[in-house]
């Protein structure tokens, strides 16, 4: 596992002359947009910003990791702390729910020394303090990894423009492995924890969650995390948190940017 991203990197700077800025961005600002994309939401971390999310099951919300730590402190924020607004867009959110319990990937290491180790196993699990069962807002079946080459589509909030998710479909798998994908898709700042879509026959099911934002040689590309094999490790973790099983804060060291003329990796 830990022998993968540099993998990853030669893949990435390998495609660095084919890769495009692809922005492709459309705003879902009215209920007509966002029919059928309300089951993502903003997810406000306290007073320390704001990270993107996807409901998967009336009660579970599935995002990013890192989201769940303080970036200053590297403690890992209270559950209660954390609040999921479903299809929030121009001020008000289809539902409101307060977290009840937050577990992160059992090998994600925020603490990793490795900027590009931080990405892997980046997926959390959110418990809801209560279901959201709307007949207009239904959770997302989750899917198998995309594979180099693949159409996905992402949905997310980000900085300049968190009053309302934004949709990109038109970006694509540039290279990916079992534990990581690089993608063509347009991410920043608040677009962590934002579900990757496939859509098949009318349907789109979440197979990635956006983990960070890379550059090389000022081209944008974003680093996806698949959900289909973890996933079943997140589910077990909540169980077990449940059962009594704490999961201890851990203090960590404020990630930043990569320097020189490689790869600049950042959490979105």
């Amino acid at each position: 596992m830990r022998h993968l991203f540099p993998h990853l990197l030669a893949a990435l700077l390998a495609l660095a002359g084919a890769v495009h800025a692809q922005d492709g961005l459309l705003k879902l600002e009215t209920a007509d947009d966002s029919r059928g994309w309300d089951a993502v939401g903003k997810l406000v971390l306290g007073k320390k910003g704001f990270c993107t999310g996807a409901l998967i099951g009336p009660q579970l919300v599935l995002t990013a990791a890192h989201c769940l730590y303080d970036k200053t402190t590297g403690v890992q924020l209270r559950p209660e702390e954390i609040e999921f607004q479903a299809g929030f867009r121009n001020g008000r959110a289809v539902a409101y729910r307060r977290v009840s319990r937050a577990v992160a990937h059992p090998d994600y290491r925020f603490t990793a020394e490795d900027k590009l180790d931080r990405v892997t196993d980046d997926l959390a699990l959110l418990e809801l303090s209560q279901p959201i069962r709307l007949p207009s807002l239904s959770p997302f079946e989750t899917g198998a990894a995309p594979v180099e080459g693949d159409p996905v589509g992402v949905v997310s909030y980000a900085q300049y423009r968190e009053e309302a998710p934004s949709i990109q479909e038109a970006c694509k798998v540039l290279a990916g492995r079992r534990n990581a994908l690089i993608l063509t898709c347009s991410v920043d700042f608040g677009s962590s924890g934002a579900p990757v879509f496939t859509i098949r026959d009318g349907v789109a099911k979440v197979v990635s969650v956006i983990s960070a934002k890379a550059e090389v040689d000022g081209r944008k590309v974003a680093l996806a995390v698949p959900v289909a094999e973890p996933l079943a490790a997140l589910r077990t973790a909540l169980e077990d948190s449940k059962a009594g099983s704490a999961v201890g804060a851990k203090s960590v060291s404020v990630l930043s940017g990569g320097t020189g003329a490689g790869a600049k990796f950042v959490k979105p």
